[in-house]
């Protein structure tokens, strides 16, 4: 694919990796955001046109509303756009309305639509451990969740990119929906029992019940987000994501990376020790990482070399700030 391929949320969580993986692999890129060059605004339909104008493809995370998904999806297909791959998440047939609306309301348009579509259905990223969803209570040396038994089997969000990019430059995948995950199910305690031993210090595991989870995010200035990850957990907990799926070996012809892999090369960038790290000392978040980025990304495709660990603010403000993107760039 010549064209420029669209990447929505191109500076987020899950959008920045795919723009390196996709560069990495020579495919020119229109990143999109509010903060991108390219200006894009899921309530502002004037900045739609020059996101998808002339592109051949287009990432797409869904909006916490979902009402502008439907008309953007029209909007794509009258620009021509071949092929749109859209960010949803595991076990979406058993949401039922307790968590993903905006993701479901986003399948339901693009499989509606004439576009060459393709949807990534990931379990929870490995990142959400250096990253905001669960990254301050580790640091603080306590993640205490409503979840305990039930393993989950968490993805390496740079083999979710390095899918999507495959997906977006790759024949054969239309119609076509992709289950991601790692290859073994940990509980979060076994996971945070991992992290603990490789940051070596003292990070312990406490279950809670959905009502004391409430509570903890409500003294902590998130309490608008209980009922959606209360859902979550509660759709974990009843094991429809538990099984390892296969989807990223079929799509790229290797296996994901374990969580014990995964750790073992993050730990040392001190992103799990207070103080150890810079907030976005790693990563491709600005043009001057570009290279760094590009670099990595390529490792991810290839070799299966080290991948970046990207923490943020850990104050509940910052969380506030961010959490929508966060979370809604699938959990």
């Amino acid at each position: 694919m010549s064209a420029e391929i669209a990447v929505l949320a191109g500076t987020g969580k899950s959008g920045r990796r795919v723009a390196a993986a996709l560069r990495a692999d020579g495919h020119p890129v229109r990143v999109a955001s509010r903060r991108a060059e390219v200006r894009f605004d899921w309530t502002d339909d004037r900045t739609w046109p020059a996101v998808l104008d002339g592109a051949g493809g287009v990432y797409l995370v869904a909006p916490d509303d979902p009402a502008p998904v439907p008309p953007f999806v029209a909007a794509a297909e009258r620009a021509g756009l071949e092929r749109v791959v859209l960010l949803s998440g595991r076990g979406s047939e058993a949401w039922h309305g307790r968590f993903g609306r905006s993701m479901a309301a986003a399948e339901d348009a693009v499989r509606g639509s004439g576009l060459r579509w393709t949807v990534v259905r990931p379990n929870n990223f490995m990142q959400n451990f250096t990253e905001d969803l669960f990254h301050a209570p580790l640091l603080a040396g306590r993640l205490a969740l409503p979840a305990d038994g039930v393993p989950e089997p968490f993805v390496d969000l740079d083999d979710v990119a390095a899918v999507v990019a495959r997906l977006l430059t790759a024949d054969g995948h239309a119609g076509r929906t992709y289950d991601l995950s790692g290859p073994t199910a940990l509980t979060f305690a076994q996971a945070v029992a991992t992290i603990a031993a490789a940051a070596g210090r003292p990070i312990r595991y406490e279950t809670l019940t959905p009502d004391a989870y409430a509570a903890e995010l409500r003294a902590g200035g998130l309490g608008e987000w209980a009922a959606e990850l209360n859902g979550m957990f509660a759709i974990m907990a009843e094991g429809h994501i538990a099984a390892p799926a296969g989807g990223v070996e079929e799509v790229l012809g290797l296996p994901p990376r374990s969580f014990a892999d995964w750790v073992a090369r993050t730990a040392p960038t001190g992103v799990w020790t207070p103080g150890g790290l810079t907030p976005h000392a790693f990563g491709p978040t600005t043009s001057s990482s570009a290279a760094t980025a590009a670099r990595r990304a390529t490792e991810i495709v290839s070799a299966r070399g080290r991948r970046w660990a990207i923490p943020s603010r850990s104050s509940a403000a910052a969380q506030r700030a961010r959490m929508s993107a966060d979370l809604f760039e699938k959990k």
